[in-house]
């Protein structure tokens, strides 16, 4: 057990490593592009304070400082008292993601806001996918969310409403809440991939006998495909991996659509039996120290990027382009991630491993007119930083220990407490921004 744990560790950490190392332009606040990244906050373990200079004592301060005469204090004009609690009174209707990796991050926020006297509704009340949180969003169903992945999510902000206006005229991104941060891509098992040597999904659709010995015992056994492990339908993931498989003609993969973490428990066995299977996964999340790349698993390249030819029509189509920012050095091929070859063989022949995925940047996103009213909750969503790794580890607790919708709201408690000191932060630029 002990030796299952250092893995499940060891492979967190790798994930973390590769994803800040993933190519990939910067975006800017309307999440069509990375924001320069700012000074990393502290994470859970940056508790140590020895390098941290003693305050000084309040004698060395006043030691050749004449204390004020009794008339001048008194005379001195005394500075507007900072209201403490700006969200008293104020209402914030808060939805979430539909997938598990995105609750720990929405208690945090619903959290410190609550600090400053919002009264945030529970979360867990409006869990909702993309296709459904945004247009919520738009129409004042929601307020806002901090689950957007981005530039994916921008197809959502196309859909026109009934008053003629689009969803994006009243919703967008705000902030930097995870940037570059959220890594997508396929993993295949490794013995099965060594057997038929099919270390790109093109190599697997062209491959009969190794098609053949996949479909023996996939979702649909018999069928004659390769049965891959995709996304729940309206999570966009779904949208892009059709829209990839159309655009590289892989006739012999489908992808199955259903609930992720049954399909991923599949996924996991299948893997760790040694027995085929390709899935889509992402991190931060619990699911890639699961399946183990390096171990049990490699990552499965893609050899042509999808662009914005919209290969299915679909609304929104064009943005579901993976080859990055035109400006970027690595156009257009930054769906890469610098991935060795013992966890993606693929790199040892191309120098990277070609995921066919941008790193997302995983932000908050809501209306405009709330951001307008409430200067200081506009603040916490353009202020809260939360490390991927500390999403990576909440994740990683949530499923080993199969924590209640209670356990996540205490790891979010805990999480702001081991941050006190950057929280406080936050906190004292909302109540600064309140003050105009």
């Amino acid at each position: 057990m002990r030796k299952k744990q250092s893995l499940l560790w060891l492979a967190l950490l790798a994930v973390f490593a590769l994803a800040a190392a993933s190519c990939g332009g910067d975006d800017d606040s309307d999440g069509t592009t990375s924001p320069e990244p700012t000074a990393a906050p502290t994470t859970m373990a940056d508790t140590d304070t020895e390098d941290t200079p003693a305050p000084t004592t309040a004698a060395a301060d006043t030691e050749d400082t004449p204390a004020p005469t009794t008339a001048a204090a008194e005379e001195a004009p005394s500075e507007p008292e900072m209201n403490m609690t700006p969200g008293s009174g104020v209402s914030l209707t808060m939805a979430r993601a539909n997938w598990s990796t995105g609750y720990f991050q929405a208690y945090v926020f619903e959290q410190i806001l609550e600090e400053l006297g919002y009264d945030v509704s529970n979360p867990a009340d409006k869990e909702l996918g993309p296709s459904l949180a945004y247009l919520a969003m738009a129409q004042g169903e929601a307020d806002f969310w901090v689950n957007s992945w981005y530039p994916g999510h921008n197809s959502w902000l196309r859909p026109d409403l009934p008053d003629g206006s689009t969803v994006g005229d009243h919703v967008g991104a705000v902030g930097a809440l995870m940037p570059a941060s959220g890594l997508e891509g396929y993993l295949i098992t490794a013995a099965f991939a060594d057997e038929f040597g099919v270390y790109t999904l093109d190599a697997l659709n062209d491959n009969p006998d190794a098609i053949a010995a996949y479909d023996a015992n996939d979702a649909n056994p018999g069928n004659g495909v390769v049965d891959m492990y995709g996304c729940p339908e309206s999570w966009t993931c779904d949208n892009i991996l059709d829209s990839q498989i159309a655009f590289s003609g892989w006739e012999n993969i489908v992808q199955v659509k259903a609930g992720y973490d049954a399909m991923l428990a599949e996924a996991v066995g299948k893997a760790r039996d040694g027995e085929p299977m390709v899935a889509y996964t992402w991190a931060p999340s619990a699911y890639v120290a699961q399946l183990l790349p390096g171990a049990n698993t490699y990552w499965i390249a893609v050899e042509d990027i999808l662009d914005d030819s919209n290969p299915l029509n679909a609304e929104g189509g064009d943005e579901w382009d993976q080859r990055g920012d035109p400006n970027d050095p690595c156009y257009p091929e930054c769906a890469s991630a610098n991935i060795p070859p013992d966890s993606c063989p693929d790199a040892a022949v191309k120098g990277t491993c070609q995921l066919g995925r941008l790193a997302a940047n995983i932000l908050a996103s809501s209306r405009f007119d709330v951001l307008d009213a409430n200067p200081a909750f506009a603040s916490i969503l353009e202020s809260v930083e939360i490390p991927p790794l500390d999403v990576n580890l909440a994740s990683l607790q949530q499923s080993t220990e199969e924590l209640s919708e209670e356990g996540i709201q205490e790891q979010a408690a805990q999480w702001i407490a081991d941050n006190r000191g950057l929280v406080d932060g936050w906190l004292d630029a909302a109540r600064a921004a309140a003050m105009g």
